[in-house]
């Protein structure tokens, strides 16, 4: 059995950076005169069901994608999808996509 293969300096820094992730509930258009509009208390429908899977995104572009779990008295969620490494990657070096 070969031992393993040693990563490189740069590679490994690299992959030691933090980036944020976003988990998205939903998304929805609204005017600008609704969101003038928001106060405490006002409730946004987004148009997804409530067990519906949430995305799970890098630099703003989906990677994957779960199920919303609580974790203690944090909300977390269970990965059950990931697209490949090469997605990933892609998502963590271009530009944000405009919205």
């Amino acid at each position: 059995m070969n031992p393993p293969t040693p990563i490189p300096g740069n590679l490994s820094r690299i992959l030691a950076l933090e980036l944020p992730i976003v988990v998205q509930l939903g998304t929805r258009a609204m005017s600008l005169a609704e969101v003038t509009g928001l106060a405490p208390g006002s409730i946004i429908e987004l148009p997804k069901r409530a067990d519906a899977e949430l995305d799970l995104l890098v630099n703003n572009k989906a990677i994957g994608c779960g199920i919303a779990v609580k974790v203690g008295e944090n909300f977390g969620i269970r990965i059950t999808f990931v697209g490949d490494l090469r997605e990933r990657i892609g998502a963590m070096t271009e530009a944000p996509a405009e919205a």
